[in-house]
């Protein structure tokens, strides 16, 4: 088995992994950077035999888990490759295919399980359930050739999930030849002992929500299934009701977990804005809002609510007329990765918030593994080679790490032996 990194190696976002053995190969991911623009996507796409023309030497595609920088040019290959991905993972990406710009959904995938094992010609891929901001997120077990590869995808140890990282590093698979490990959190201030635990967050939100008079609004991601289930519990611990657009309570019903927030929960209701309406009629989702119709309240409700609400926020509530009904004594959270303050959009929120006197905070913990964390996870694999990728920082990883080999993106290498790497 030789192994390619198409991106990845110097960067966080667009992870591409090419494996070949015998004659045939599979990619692990077909991830968008994160700063690519909207009109150049299907220019980044991997220059991977397969990928534009028919090649039947690639056998498939494995999607670790449902965030662009890990899926987001998949919509370029070629719709009759084949693909894997979690089935509540696929579920949430066709569910919100409507709602989100550049939507997209696989025609028919196979799916993922949790360490049940998938043979793709001289493949055998066993996916692992890991804790990550993701719903239905997996590391990959790749073998071929009397080789073992184990791809971390992105993971954490500090999630609602958390059990799945003390598993896996408690049993973890043996004779790892190489493992691609993920270092998204090295180098960054404050990451290396560890991060905040969903439940820690819950408590800080529940204070927040506490001391706020009116509306408390939260900025985050709808697909963060596990932030959502953390301000659900702190709205209901600070005995507020948790308000959910209706992008929301598709995502939460499409997750097909009776554990998780749903439209129809007590403490749970469902407000949907005005740019939601005009998506509604545009796009003809009258079903999707017809199956929450029940669970509903309107703008006139609001008022009512806002002294034993907590609301989701987007964006386009700056426009609505309803969130500019209960502004007073309001409070308002950021939950999701504060480099997005930087960008335009955000800062026309910021300003919003300067002009209407609410004072807002960030709550929020990572997504990604701190570095102790990550020396966990590799001690315990124990790898022969350990290969950084999705970093800015792959080059201080021997700082921290045993048996580091660091690659460069679009090289081919394989191993000869089973304690060292040779370049192809």
């Amino acid at each position: 088995m030789r192994l390619r990194i198409h991106r990845g190696t110097q960067e966080i976002g667009g992870t591409c992994i090419e494996a070949e053995a015998q004659g045939k190969r599979i990619v692990l991911d077909v991830g968008l950077p994160l700063d690519a623009p909207d009109e150049a996507q299907e220019k980044l796409l991997p220059e991977v035999p397969g990928f534009r023309e028919r090649d039947d030497s690639l056998l498939g595609v494995m999607i670790s888990h449902a965030h662009q920088d890990h899926y987001g040019l998949a919509a370029h290959i070629r719709p009759e490759i084949p693909v894997w991905i979690g089935e509540a993972g696929h579920n949430i990406l066709k569910a919100a295919s409507a709602w989100v710009p550049n939507g997209h959904a696989f025609t028919d995938p196979h799916f993922l399980a949790d360490r049940t094992p998938v043979e793709i010609g001289p493949f055998r891929v066993t996916p692992f359930l890991v804790d990550h901001s993701a719903f239905d997120a997996y590391a990959l077990l790749v073998e071929a050739d009397g080789k073992r590869v184990f791809y971390s995808g992105d993971f954490r140890a500090h999630g609602r999930k958390a059990a799945l990282f003390k598993r896996l590093v408690r049993d973890p698979p043996a004779d790892i030849d190489v493992l691609l490990m993920e270092g998204t959190t090295l180098g960054r201030a404050g990451t290396e002992e560890g991060f905040e635990t969903e439940s820690d967050l819950e408590e800080r939100f529940a204070e927040a929500f506490r001391q706020t008079e009116g509306m408390h609004f939260v900025w985050t991601s709808s697909q963060n299934i596990d932030r959502i289930v953390t301000i659900f519990r702190a709205a209901k611990k600070s005995g507020r009701v948790l308000l959910i657009d209706l992008y929301t309570a598709v995502v939460l019903e499409a997750t097909g977990r009776d554990t998780i927030p749903q439209s129809h929960w007590p403490k749970v209701s469902v407000y949907i804005p005005q740019s939601q309406r005009v998506t509604i009629k545009n796009k003809g989702l009258i079903a999707d809002r017809d199956r929450h119709h029940r669970y509903r309240v309107y703008p006139e409700d609001l008022p009512g609510l806002a002294e034993r609400a907590v609301m989701l926020f987007r964006p386009t509530a700056t426009r609505d007329r309803g969130v500019a009904s209960v502004l007073k004594g309001a409070g308002f959270s950021y939950s999701m990765w504060q480099d997005y303050l930087k960008e335009d959009s955000s800062r026309r929120v910021l300003d919003w918030l300067d002009r209407h006197g609410i004072e807002w905070q960030v709550l929020h913990t990572s997504g990604h593994a701190s570095t102790a964390d990550l020396q966990r996870f590799a001690a315990a694999l124990a790898p022969a080679a350990l290969v950084p990728i999705h970093s800015f920082e792959t080059g201080r990883f021997p700082e921290f790490f045993d048996n580091v080999v660091l690659r460069e993106d679009g090289e081919w290498w394989g191993f000869e032996h089973h304690d060292q790497l040779d370049e192809y």
